[in-house]
């Protein structure tokens, strides 16, 4: 026996401004009524003792510790730009201001 109606299928798609034809209606009643039979058979298996989660394995941070490290020296590159004025990089102005 089904859970989710036709008719509430098509009250939510009017809802969320989606038009669905006759048979889209059918379709989509019949795959949430099996997602809300999915979700009752989990929450039947969760019990008290198994601890909630947010991911089935534990994550760990994959990226390497930030180091500081030293730079390269403002002088070389400043040697491949195109242009530089005062130890900066010297582009055409895009602004009319001053």
């Amino acid at each position: 026996m089904s859970t989710i109606s036709r008719e509430e299928v098509a009250r939510l798609a009017g809802l969320a401004r989606i038009d669905l034809t006759g048979p889209e209606l059918d379709r989509l009643a019949g795959e949430l009524d099996v997602i809300v039979e999915s979700v009752a058979t989990v929450s039947r298996v969760a019990t008290a003792d198994v601890p909630a989660t947010s991911h089935p394995l534990p994550l760990t941070n994959v990226f390497r510790d930030d180091v500081v490290e030293p730079t390269l020296p403002v002088e070389e590159i400043l040697a491949a730009a195109p242009a530089a004025q005062d130890g900066r990089f010297l582009v055409p102005q895009i602004l009319e201001e001053d």
